[in-house]
């Protein structure tokens, strides 16, 4: 856009307007003048025309021709500046006389059938106004009797003829052209005087401003000594001193802030050279502090295992003596070392765990798990807490959640038993009550949200302050009385955090606490469980008596899933009262465990028998002498509180049904599995042959290729880290030439950080498994990427009567002995799919590579070769994963993850070291689990 300039608006503001205003006063006056001398020509016309009508009246009479031209030649020669020529005519439109024997008759005369006119009129032709104005004689005027009346008789004029005068317009033309040409000429001057003006104006005053302008932008580019010059009139050399004075101002200022630059610059150099010395000394710090946190980290890692190692032989040795024959003094004492160690290895955990935390080391899984079976596991441990005090525990799970999902079932059973054992820890009396909600936030994905409510002490408000902060509890007082570190809720907390959830509470002091945390989670479209066929139970009638309301709720809701016919009653007599108004097959009793439970149970169960054969009990004790007691008297079944879906619906069918369906059908495709580990690669081999007919197998990515090149897969399980050809390069050379360019390819690795599952879909892969492999997830992607309808669930859920029969599994005294954090057996046959005979192979191949690859790793970090300890590492922990040795498996993927993570190997010195003590504590706890299980074999 054009800016307009001082220069241009002085044009605008005096030329402009002057020349407007100049022609346009011109026109208006000149066109006022033409029609003002056009008035007065009408005039004088007319007051010529009509005079001579009177005097020729009686000449045309009279016939007096040479009278009448003396009168007209004497009008024509006094008018002769306007009159061209003057004619009279007869009645009969013929020339009676003319001033003028040369003059044009013949435009002066009407023409033919034209009227003669009563007055004066006028017509306009070329250059000449012709005026024609009737001679009348009054005297011969004419009567005119209507049929109206003699009133209303008229006179009619008695026209003799008319005369005509020709009017020349020409000099009034020139005059108006002069008048328009004077007008507009002094309009013109008016504008060139304002030109003069403006011009005299601009030189004046833009000129100098203009100069001014340049001036101030030199000053701007730093050009501090120019000046504008020139003796300027007014107030513009009032601005011209003001500039120059700015401009000297400027320069002065410039050349004292010169001055401080420079003193600046030398007292930063001063400062420098004490930054540098400053450094020196950080340096120094930095190095001690680093020192310090590696000592910590070895710290930890020591005590982690000097207090876990004699811990672990504590708790193990104690439990194994409770099963003995003992007085009971012996039993309590042993009893109170138990929940010591255990209290100790808890408190243990949570510093670990904060450690964890705080360094950014926790990693959440997302694997398949039951949401129903992960909140049984957390009840069963905590509920002898809540019986111990008589509490009441309920639990009430909203029927829609879905109950497969992928997320970390042992960090949601950490947060919820933290928030649980606290709720039971701080009620003395009452109720602890839990309810789990979801709400659904995409198409797989939910959001869980679980809700703890007890009736405890509470808190105040200055007490809620503190609540999230590490190593801090309500007061001094309560850790006194009660005990623990202050780390448990500041853990869950980090932990909701991590799952994409929140953590809070709302508490009252002597009114109790409720605390909630949710989570997201996706929902798995692969059932993890075959339920209970309960299609027995539906319309079934069941006298359900629970004094406590929202376990009554609770279990009324799982009643009517099941479709059965529930009359709930909160009070003896209503009990009474139903039960002699109707006949039910099934009978509930929740009742509390008190001092004279058993004796009232006793009676109401003598009350209903005869009634109703089964009646099922509800108590808040899991002791089996109290639970046989009460059979014994007639109960069918005796549950510990609180009551669960599955609890309650196994214990319905009891009898009713003892066998479930399980279909496993094999699917009939042939999949490819690539691992460099042998152990890894027999392991998933096995895995792989309970769900598919055939399976593939390659040890490196170049063999993987060339059978890809000779068979078609339906499915392709693929390791990332391997020598020869990796599963990345294995992947894209089987995408761009193969037989299997449209086949599925999984990436199976033993180490997943955080962003390298969407990485690994960038570069093509299907979907992502992390080593161990567990069996859901294997079948859940089965599922995924092969024929829904061929596939059946191949776990067989069997009921507790089934179980021993089905699954080889040890004696129970030997399996708690050797499900330790060193060797857990549990753990190595849930990976082997319960398979004793591949578990110990795998445990054997471990032993077998633990020395030379120990040996390795310490001969690669003498040489500080990162690349040789990250594929030693990944293929250790690659072996891990099936094997079940927990300790072993979690410094292993610590380390993968910091080496990923470009970790400088001396920083990871302790891990190190704690690595190389867990492999000594395989390799010594190893020889003898192996001798354990060939005993129990021969």
């Amino acid at each position: 856009m054009h800016k307009i300039s001082l220069k241009d608006w002085v044009i605008l503001l005096t030329i402009v307007p002057t020349a407007l205003i100049g022609f346009g006063l011109a026109g208006y006056f000149s066109y006022s003048r033409n029609a003002e001398m056009d008035e007065v020509l009408d005039l004088r016309a007319q007051s010529i025309i009509e005079p001579l009508t009177i005097v020729g009246k009686d000449p045309l009479i009279n016939n007096n021709r040479e009278k009448l031209r003396q009168i007209i030649s004497f009008a024509h020669r006094s008018q002769s500046s306007i009159i061209k020529s003057i004619a009279v005519f007869t009645l009969d439109n013929q020339v009676f006389v003319t001033s003028a024997y040369h003059g044009d008759t013949n435009s002066m005369r009407l023409k033919a059938g034209e009227k003669l006119p009563s007055y004066t009129q006028a017509e306009k032709i070329n250059d000449f106004i012709i005026y024609r104005s009737p001679i009348i004689d009054e005297s011969q005027a004419t009567v005119n009797d209507s049929n109206h009346g003699p009133n209303l008789a008229t006179k009619s004029p008695y026209i003799l003829g008319y005369i005509a005068i020709q009017i020349d317009q020409s000099r009034m033309k020139f005059k108006q052209q002069s008048q328009y040409l004077i007008a507009f000429t002094m309009a013109f001057l008016g504008a060139v005087l304002s030109s003069i003006f403006a011009i005299k104006l601009i030189s004046n005053v833009a000129k100098p401003v203009n100069s001014m302008v340049q001036a101030i932008d030199r000053i701007r580019e730093g050009k501090l000594e120019s000046r504008v010059s020139g003796q300027l009139i007014g107030e513009l050399n009032f601005l011209k001193n003001g500039i120059n004075t700015m401009a000297q101002s400027l320069g002065n200022y410039q050349n004292e802030m010169q001055g401080s630059i420079d003193q600046a610059t030398i007292d930063l150099r001063e400062s420098l050279e004490q930054f540098e010395i400053q450094n020196v000394e950080l340096s120094i710090a930095k190095k001690k502090a680093q020192d310090a946190n590696r000592i910590k980290s070895e710290f930890l890692a020591n005590m982690s295992h000097e207090l876990r190692t004699p811990l672990n032989g504590v708790i193990g040795f104690t439990r194994q003596v409770l099963k003995t024959p003992l007085s009971d003094p012996q039993r309590d004492y042993l009893q109170t070392i138990d929940r010591s160690a255990n209290n100790l290895l808890a408190i243990i955990n949570d510093i670990l765990d904060f450690s964890k935390l705080d360094a950014g080391k926790m990693v959440i899984e997302s694997i398949p798990f039951s949401l129903r079976e992960a909140i049984e596991d957390s009840l069963v441990l905590l509920a002898p807490s809540a019986h111990k005090k008589n509490i009441e525990l309920s639990i009430n799970i909203d029927a829609s959640i879905p109950d497969s999902l992928l997320g970390d079932a042992m960090r949601i059973k950490q947060i919820m038993s933290n928030l649980i054992s606290n709720a039971i820890k701080f009620t003395q009396q009452g109720s602890v009550v839990i309810d789990i909600t979801h709400k659904n936030i995409a198409a797989k994905r939910t959001a869980i949200k679980i809700t703890v409510t007890d009736t405890g002490i509470g808190m105040n408000s200055e007490q809620q302050q503190t609540i999230f902060k590490a190593f801090a509890q309500a007061d001094q007082s309560i850790t006194r009385l009660y005990g623990g570190t202050g780390l448990g809720l500041v853990i869950c907390q980090r932990l909701a955090y991590e799952m994409k959830g929140d953590i809070g509470f709302r508490s009252n002091p002597n009114q109790g606490s409720t605390f909630w945390f949710d989570f997201e989670c996706e929902v798995n479209s692969l059932p993890l469980n075959i339920e209970l066929d309960s299609h027995q139970l539906v319309n079934k009638s069941i006298l359900y008596y629970e004094p406590h309301p929202h376990t009554r709720a609770a279990t009324n809701d799982i009643l009517s899933g099941l479709q059965m016919q529930v009359t709930s009653v909160d009070t003896l007599s209503q009990l009474e009262q139903a039960a002699s108004e109707k006949t039910f097959d099934f009978a509930l009793i929740g009742h509390n465990n008190t001092a004279t439970a058993l004796s009232e149970l006793k009676k109401i169960i003598i009350q209903l028998k005869p009634r109703i054969n089964q009646i099922h009990l509800a108590i808040n004790s899991n002791s089996p002498s109290l639970h046989e007691a009460l059979t014994s008297n007639g109960a069918f079944n005796c549950l510990s509180k609180p009551v669960t879906s599955n609890k309650l619906k196994l214990a319905l069918l009891t009898k009713e049904q003892t066998q479930l369906t399980a279909n496993n059908k094999i699917l009939p495709i042939k999949v490819l599995a690539v691992d460099d580990n042998e152990a890894n690669l027999k392991l998933i081999n096995a895995l792989l042959l309970e769900q598919v007919a055939e399976v593939a197998l390659a040890d490196d990515g170049l063999k993987a290729l060339e059978l890809c090149k000779h068979e078609n897969f339906s499915l392709i399980f693929m390791d990332i880290q391997m020598p020869i050809m990796d599963g990345i390069s294995t992947l894209k050379a089987i995408k761009s030439g193969s037989l299997n360019e449209q086949t599925p390819i999984i990436a199976v690795t033993a180490h997943a950080l955080s962003g390298e599952k969407e990485k690994m879909q960038q570069q093509g892969f299907n979907a992502y498994m992390t080593k161990p492999i567990d069996e859901t997830m294997l079948s859940h992607i089965i599922y995924e990427y092969c024929d829904f309808e061929q596939f059946t669930n191949h776990a067989n859920v069997d009921s507790p009567a089934l179980l021993d029969e089905k699954t080889p599994r040890l004696p129970v005294a030997k399996q708690d002995k050797h499900n330790s954090t060193i060797i857990n057996w549990s753990l190595a046959l849930e990976r082997t799919g319960g398979k004793e005979a591949l578990a110990k192979e795998m445990l054997i191949g471990l032993l077998e590579s633990l020395t030379s690859n120990k040996q390795s790793i310490k001969q690669a970090l003498a040489n500080e070769d990162s690349k040789a300890l990250k594929r030693l590492i990944h293929k250790l922990n690659g072996a891990c994963c099936y094997t079940g040795v927990p300790n072993l498996g979690d410094i292993c993927h610590q380390l993968e993850t910091q080496l990923k993570n470009n970790s400088a190997l001396e920083d990871l010195e302790p891990e190190f070291l704690e690595l190389f003590e867990h492999i000594e504590q395989v390799l010594a706890e190893a020889p003898k689990l192996l001798s354990t299980l060939d005993e129990k074999v021969s």
